[in-house]
């Protein structure tokens, strides 16, 4: 006794394989590479500093050359993993962050756009208020880690700064939910 089936595979909008587009996390890569351009961007005189005195033979331009190519291929990184991701959404490829919907769930809920909205305005609002003593404290660390004085750090400053990135990496995620949510619904009211 056979129990196959000559009937196609069954494939449409709730069969719980659809993917959903757009993927989750091009708004957070631009807010997260935005925030690494300007701590690069702050941190380059101390890094220069640090570097041409412990590497007499590198040129500051050498120094700031590799800054800059390393700005330019975390930027080439990003977009080709977003563009990747973005691809996985519409069908075309693979991607590992990009998981098929749920039957119960196509569309994002007015509860969790609130949510988003309510902890991009908190943790935007702690990240604003801690940015400047965030970026005083990462471009003031340089030199004294690096002379392995790490007994020079000052508590407070290293606590506000993880205060920053965690509430950052909150309020970028939140953005990033809030704003392809949004999308995704009036897609799906268009469809």
């Amino acid at each position: 006794m056979s129990t196959a089936t000559d009937a196609p595979p069954r494939s449409g909008p709730d069969d719980g394989r659809a993917i959903r587009f757009p993927a989750y996390g091009p708004i957070d890569a631009v807010l997260g590479y935005g925030l690494f351009y300007v701590v690069v961007d702050s941190a380059t005189p101390a890094i220069v500093d640090v570097l041409t005195e412990a590497l007499p033979e590198a040129s500051p331009s050498l120094v700031g050359l590799g800054l800059a190519i390393t700005l330019w291929g975390v930027l080439a990184v990003t977009v080709l993993e977003h563009l990747r991701r973005q691809l996985a959404a519409l069908g075309v490829l693979t991607h590992a962050a990009v998981r098929p919907r749920r039957p119960a769930r196509l569309h994002t809920s007015l509860i969790r756009l609130v949510g988003h909205l309510i902890a991009a305005v908190v943790a935007g609002f702690v990240a604003a208020w801690t940015f400047d003593t965030a970026l005083e404290t990462i471009v003031s660390s340089i030199p004294v880690v690096a002379a392995l004085e790490v007994e020079a750090l000052v508590p407070v400053e290293i606590a506000v700064l993880i205060v920053f990135f965690v509430s950052f990496g909150i309020a970028a995620r939140s953005v990033d939910r809030l704003i392809i949510g949004s999308v995704r619904a009036v897609l799906g009211l268009v469809a």
